[in-house]
C-alpha cells in the first residue's frame, strides 16, 4: 500500500493553507509596538504565541528525530519569559525558525523511507505520523489565536 497520498496531504496540513490563516499571514506586519501587547481579555502577545508556536513546533521536531531527546519541562519552557521581544531582530529570527523546522516536518512528512505508522523507539507509542498530526493541529490553533489578538489590537487586514 503506497503512502503518497498521505504524505502529500500531511506536508499540505503542516501549513494549513486550505480552512485556515497561515502563520505567514498572522505573523507578518506586526509593528514592534504590538508584539508584546496582551489586549485586555487576552492571555497572551503576539511575541509569547509566536515563541510558544516556535518553541513546541520544534520540540515536537526533537522528538521525532533525536534518540536522546530529553522533554522540556511544562509549561515554563514552552513560553518566553517576558510578552516583549528581548530584541528588535528577535521576532523576525522566531519565525524565520518556525518556517525552517516546519520545512523540516514537511521533509519528514514526505520521506518514504520513514514509516508513519511505526512507534518512535524513545517515546511511549507515539507515532511519526501521530507527532506530524498533533503539531498541526497546535500550530493552527495558535495562529488562530494570532488572528484573534489581532483583531483585537486592530491591526487585522
Amino acid at each position: 500500500m503506497s503512502t503518497d497520498s498521505l504524505r502529500s496531504h500531511l506536508v499540505r496540513l503542516l501549513d494549513w493553507q486550505d480552512a485556515h490563516a497561515t502563520f505567514d499571514a498572522a505573523v507578518q506586519g506586526i509593528e514592534p509596538e504590538f508584539q508584546g501587547i496582551r489586549p485586555p481579555g487576552l492571555p497572551h502577545s503576539a511575541w509569547e504565541l509566536l515563541e510558544h508556536l516556535r518553541f513546541t513546533q520544534r520540540d515536537i521536531l526533537d522528538f521525532c528525530r533525536d534518540p536522546g531527546y530529553v522533554e522540556p519541562k511544562w509549561p515554563d519552557d514552552y513560553w518566553p519569559p517576558s510578552a516583549a521581544p528581548p530584541s528588535p531582530d528577535a521576532w523576525n529570527h522566531s519565525a524565520s525558525a518556525f518556517r525552517d523546522d516546519r520545512g523540516a516536518l514537511k521533509q519528514l512528512a514526505a520521506n518514504p523511507a520513514v514509516d508513519l505508522f511505526a512507534a518512535i523507539p524513545h517515546g511511549t507509542g507515539q507515532t511519526i505520523l501521530r507527532e506530524l498530526l498533533l503539531v498541526a493541529d497546535h500550530n493552527a490553533y495558535h495562529v488562530g489565536q494570532l488572528v484573534l489578538l489581532r483583531r483585537a489590537l486592530g491591526i487585522w487586514q
